[in-house]
């Protein structure tokens, strides 16, 4: 396949492209990390039934996303991906920030079934924008490595979405006085960026011209067999779904060790920010280890990285001597440090494998283009992006269970004491199962073959 600069999309585009991500990211990864704390500290809502708040959209969108992906796919010709992407990118927008507008539920009960009623309208929006987002970046470039650059470039602004959606929320939620005025002024803030940077894409890629290929007929079934032939893409999919477990098991307990274990809140902004710009730093490689080895072995090597320093998390502790102090005079322990350190190795290779997952599931379309001339981008998008939804929400419910199981103690009033138990199960979300899945993944993808 020529891989020269025939192919060599503008700059602008794919910065066009990118830009939507940082929106993406945004609602992707804060509700995952601040909903359960939302769920758990503010609405009283117990740690196992939070997990079920946020699965029950989740299953939902396992249908969904396939369905918005063939239907993207039939009027494409005709009005192309932009409707879903403008009303997508709006729908996102009201759907976050109605998620933590209310607080003042009479029971938690009502809290859980409300908030989960708002959680499954906002992801059917997102779902609108995200599937068709996925599916031009398979449409875009015939070369590989062009189409590894769009996903560079998304993930950078992706990275610059995990600052703002994980390592700001805190920071403003405090700024603005804590309680439901600092949770409503987080969510009109972030709202507003998301809303902002999904439609710069959305009016960005009109007129940008795609791939244009046969597709196939027929209904969701039909579509999903003919998926089912593509050995590379089920491979990518089942690995990339057992990852995305283990990711979704940290992330929503993220808060939680900050708050309980480390019992170092306050420094959550600054790990985000090392781990994004250590992410961001890093992207030049993840653009030449794969010319150099291959993406399959990119993605093996970035993953046995990851794997290794997620495993020491089990190890983290509080308190300690000071090391040395911030410019604002902040002191740093000697476990803060460590943690920072682990921050910078996370960032490169989180960054790594999860770029590389994105890029090989557009190299399983190309695949599939160019061996029956036809490519339902859409429905291929749709099925990868329900599969990753999927995982985030048994990742929250796995969460739920493990810390009802160990004796996580829920209230209204913001943090109370946990036992070692409870701490201990904290840790083993935040290090052990998010390594293991991240094996097992592994062990999965050791058969992909393009």
């Amino acid at each position: 396949m020529n891989t020269g600069s025939a192919h060599r999309l503008p700059t602008s585009v794919v910065l066009r492209y990118g830009v939507g991500q940082l929106g993406a990211q945004i609602f992707r990864d804060t509700p995952a990390v601040l909903l359960p704390l939302f769920m758990t500290t503010m609405l009283g809502v117990p740690a196992w039934l939070a997990g079920i708040v946020v699965l029950i959209p989740k299953l939902w969108l396992i249908a969904c996303d396939p369905l918005v992906g063939l239907w993207s796919d039939r009027v494409k010709g005709t009005v192309g991906r932009t409707p879903f992407l403008l009303f997508g990118a709006l729908g996102t927008a009201l759907g976050f920030l109605s998620l933590f507008l209310v607080v003042g539920y009479p029971n938690p009960w009502l809290a859980a079934i409300s908030v989960c009623v708002i959680f499954f309208l906002a992801s059917t929006a997102f779902s609108i924008y995200s599937v068709p987002y996925l599916a031009v970046a398979a449409e875009l470039s015939p070369d590989p490595f062009e189409r590894n650059r769009v996903m560079v470039l998304r993930m950078i602004f992706g990275s610059f979405g995990v600052l703002v959606g994980v390592g700001a929320p805190q920071l403003l939620i405090v700024h603005f006085g804590g309680g439901a005025d600092g949770w409503h002024a987080m969510s009109w803030i972030l709202g507003s960026i998301c809303l902002a940077s999904m439609l710069i894409t959305a009016v960005g890629l009109r007129g940008v011209p795609l791939i244009g290929v046969a597709w196939v007929p027929g209904n969701l079934f039909r579509q999903i067999k003919v998926v089912s032939k593509n050995r590379p893409f089920l491979i990518l999919l089942s690995a990339s779904f057992l990852s995305n477990i283990g990711q979704a098991a940290s992330y929503t307990v993220i808060g939680f060790v900050f708050l309980y274990v480390a019992q170092a809140v306050w420094l959550i902004p600054l790990y985000i920010l090392v781990m994004a710009s250590s992410s961001l730093a890093a992207k030049p490689i993840w653009l030449w280890l794969p010319r150099k080895i291959g993406k399959a072995r990119s993605y093996v090597l970035a993953s046995i990285v990851w794997i290794a320093v997620t495993f020491s998390w089990l190890f983290l502790g509080a308190g300690g001597d000071e090391m040395v102090h911030l410019p604002w005079g902040q002191a740093l322990t000697g476990e803060h440090l460590l943690i920072l350190l682990r921050s910078v190795v996370i960032g490169v290779a989180n960054g790594g494998f999860v770029l590389l997952a994105l890029s090989l599931m557009t190299d399983t379309v190309d695949y599939q283009r160019r061996s029956t001339g036809a490519a339902n981008e859409g429905v291929f998008a749709g099925l990868f992006s329900a599969m990753e939804k999927l995982a985030f929400a048994v990742g929250p419910l796995l969460s739920g269970i493990v810390l009802s199981l160990f004796g996580f103690q829920s209230s209204t009033q913001g943090m109370i004491t946990q036992s070692d138990g409870a701490l201990f199960g904290i840790l083993l979300l935040y290090s052990v199962i998010p390594a293991l899945m991240q094996i097992l993944a592994l062990v999965v993808f050791r058969k992909f073959r393009l």
